[in-house]
């Protein structure tokens, strides 16, 4: 017969049997589900193993953005034809997904849009992909692009309302060297202070693109959508160490009100970045150091020319 310690001690290796065969294994703090978003360290930049660019072929699928925060893990999408869409090497090149959800949503087979500052191409080939027709502009056109005019955005050929969508990625200041141009306007500083012949800071660059505007506003057809996609800017200041050693230029706010003393706003998206900078970890130790904020986000705002 077994004593009441026995007895005890048989109950007692019983219930931690029963208890590990019922208890679920427990998941790995660091496992990641299938579907989560890539991982990011606590340095507030991705981890440098997640891959930035996406193979064509294995990009998600293009749905409609529904939110005003857009985020794509790619550059570019798959094409329903199967090409690729700009120069994947032009620097400063527009995201050509964007421009895929604008058209989408704003316009129709057969309509006509206008980038009177296209690159290499970007929006061409998105309106050749659906089915749109695509006319391209710039003052630098790219070497393998017959089909990007040479023009100034800011005195177009067209005519007076005939076009159905704009689009137009302008220089962030003077961060990109887009031409050797005297006349581009990535050669105007948007963070130039006011001096006796400029009243306010940027001065030129804002009176450029108020000219590129006004030509925009005067080809679109009464009704037609204009989608404007651009970025703030910040400035390091030479020899300046220490917090705020810089120039902060707030070109979207400018743009949006230049716009709107013409055009109905519709609406404005936050688009997140996916820039090499933001994944290189000597970059956000400055930015911490220095006590800046690196670029996370461009506008796209979304204008109407009234009826």
């Amino acid at each position: 017969m077994n004593s009441p310690d026995d007895i005890r001690k048989k109950i007692e290796r019983e219930l931690e049997s029963g208890n590990n065969s019922n208890r679920r294994p427990q998941r790995s703090k660091n496992r990641q589900r299938p579907d989560s978003k890539p991982y990011i360290k606590k340095t507030g930049h991705k981890n440098p193993d997640t891959p930035q660019n996406t193979r064509p072929g294995s990009r998600p699928p293009m749905g409609i953005q529904t939110t005003t925060l857009w985020e794509y893990p790619s550059q570019h999408y798959d094409s329903q034809i199967g090409t690729m869409q700009g120069d994947k090497n032009y620097t400063g090149a527009t995201p050509s997904w964007v421009i895929y959800q604008l058209l989408k949503r704003y316009t129709k087979q057969g309509d006509t849009v206008l980038d009177p500052m296209c690159g290499s191409g970007t929006t061409i080939d998105v309106c050749k992909d659906l089915g749109r027709t695509g006319i391209g502009y710039d003052l630098n056109p790219h070497p393998q692009r017959p089909d990007i005019k040479q023009n100034d955005a800011r005195k177009l050929p067209d005519a007076n309302n005939s076009i159905d969508f704009a689009f137009i990625d302008p220089p962030y200041s003077t961060h990109v060297d887009y031409s050797d141009d005297p006349r581009c306007i990535g050669k105007l500083d948007a963070g130039q202070p006011a001096n006796r012949t400029q009243t306010v800071m940027g001065q030129a660059y804002y009176q450029a693109m108020d000219a590129v505007l006004a030509e925009l506003y005067r080809v679109l057809k009464p009704g037609g959508f204009l989608g404007l996609y651009v970025s703030d800017s910040w400035k390091k200041k030479k020899g300046k160490q220490g917090g705020h050693a810089g120039t902060f230029m707030p070109i979207g706010f400018e743009l949006f009100s230049m716009m709107s003393q013409a055009f109905t706003p519709v609406d404005i998206i936050c688009v997140v970045r996916h820039n090499n900078k933001l994944s290189r970890g000597n970059w956000h130790k400055s930015a911490e150091a220095e006590n800046f904020y690196l670029r996370g986000f461009n506008y796209l705002f979304i204008m109407k020319k009234p009826t």
